[in-house]
């Protein structure tokens, strides 16, 4: 299988005729057609059906085009970085990172890594971690940032511990003191934020092991919400601390232990594809980057 074949095939389906990719790539119909039979040929299929109109995608066609789209993509990503390096650059690094970080401590994180290596191009990815995982996978990204995973085939670095905190607007009946049962939280209204995080499971089981029902409960899809909500009086949150850093320290958010629960933590890790090897170029001075949580960028 040709690369002259995969573009032939990715041009004369985007513009629906044999003989306009010819043109689109500069090349003679008789030779854009014989790319078409050869590709088919390797693959044992039809991947397009011939009309008086032009072309259109057989089945298997329409099942092979993203592959054939990415593959060509890969190419023109390597030629670009390759010409980079040629010009003195450092290199490319992508990064998968799950919400609470990419929100909170990964913007900290790039802030150091440029100042460490200007040179390098970086390409950011978010998703939760089960979907940074796969890209990482996939080898979409060197490195995902993510709560821990048990995978056969990625390995971790640790980054830092979150821990999930009890906060509320200022002047909060629970301003007053330093430690809140569990069950007093459940007489507030709570907000939750992303029902597909771990961070929703870990507040719905600290209630269900405590044995209570919250009051009343409002279901957000990202954090920033949350924290909006709380800020106006809305109702508490249990909210992980890397994340509302900022709010605490200026104020505008307070914070409270529970009396009645343990900590409740989640490990950030780094992780790669095991068959990668050991960390080295970007990768390795990405992770001698200090998380630093909490930290502003």
């Amino acid at each position: 299988m040709l690369l002259a074949q995969l573009e032939a095939f990715v041009e004369a389906s985007r513009l629906g005729s044999v003989s306009r990719g010819a043109e689109a790539l500069f090349i003679t119909q008789p030779a854009m057609s014989a790319r078409l039979k050869g590709l088919e040929s390797t693959l044992g299929v039809e991947l397009l059906v011939r009309t008086r109109r032009g072309v259109r995608l057989s089945e298997e066609g329409k099942a092979f085009l993203p592959f054939a789209q990415r593959a060509l993509e890969a190419v023109t990503d390597g030629r670009q970085l390759v010409a980079e390096l040629s010009r003195g650059g450092e290199g490319r690094l992508a990064i998968g990172a799950a919400p609470a970080v990419s929100t909170s401590v990964l913007p900290g994180m790039l802030a150091r890594f440029r100042a460490a290596k200007p040179n390098a191009q970086l390409i950011v990815r978010t998703g939760h971690s089960e979907e940074v995982l796969e890209m990482v996978l996939r080898e979409q990204v060197e490195l995902g940032l993510v709560r821990e995973l048990r995978h056969p085939d990625i390995v971790e670095t640790p980054l830092y511990d979150d821990e999930l905190v009890l906060v509320f607007q200022p002047g909060h009946p629970f301003s007053a003191r330093g430690r809140i049962k569990v069950a007093e939280v459940a007489s507030e209204h709570l907000i939750l934020f992303d029902r597909t995080s771990s961070y929703h499971e870990l507040t719905s089981s600290l209630f269900r092991q405590a044995g209570v029902v919250p009051r009343g409960v409002m279901e957000l899809d990202n954090i920033d919400a949350a924290k909006k909500m709380v800020e106006q009086g809305l109702g508490v949150a249990l909210l992980p601390h890397t994340a509302v850093a900022p709010e605490l320290a200026s104020g505008s958010l307070e914070s409270a232990k529970l009396a009645d629960a343990n900590a409740i933590r989640r490990r950030i890790v780094a992780v790669r594809r095991r068959d990668a090897g050991p960390p080295s170029g970007l990768v390795s001075a990405f992770l001698e980057i200090p998380a630093e949580p909490g930290r502003a960028t």
